[in-house]
């Protein structure tokens, strides 16, 4: 099992950016596929962006295409979230996580990923 840190959260104003870290230790990191999801109040978790091991397949909901992108640099066990043009609706709760099962693969479930952060909050005023 990994430790995941996440850091880069704050407020922002509309049509800023923002760029989270993930710092992952306690494992290999690039054995894992990771995730980003968020959690705002009352909501579910839902699924942002997630990267392959090697960086080759990476995947975003719809809602942040052409806004977001999601990177990692393994030696230095570290993924990012670049999020840029943002919206008042991309206020939550944001956590990377990651999945030692599919590192090839990455899923959008909740379910698939093991091992999580603590979140950072990102607040988005308009």
């Amino acid at each position: 099992q990994v430790q995941l840190v996440e850091s880069g959260g704050g407020l922002v104003q509309a049509g800023g950016s923002l760029r989270l870290s993930c710092a992952v230790s306690g494992r290999t990191f690039s054995s894992y596929a990771m995730g980003w999801f968020r959690q705002a109040p009352g909501k579910e978790r839902e699924f942002v962006a997630a990267i392959s091991w090697s960086g080759d397949a990476i995947y975003s909901t719809d809602s942040v295409k052409g806004r977001f992108s999601i990177s990692r640099e393994n030696a230095e066990n570290t993924v990012f979230l670049q999020m840029m043009s943002l919206k008042p609706e991309d206020t939550a709760v944001y956590y990377c996580a990651a999945d030692s099962k599919r590192p090839y693969h990455p899923v959008h479930d909740v379910s698939g990923y093991d091992s999580w952060g603590q979140g950072t909050q990102v607040t988005v005023s308009s």
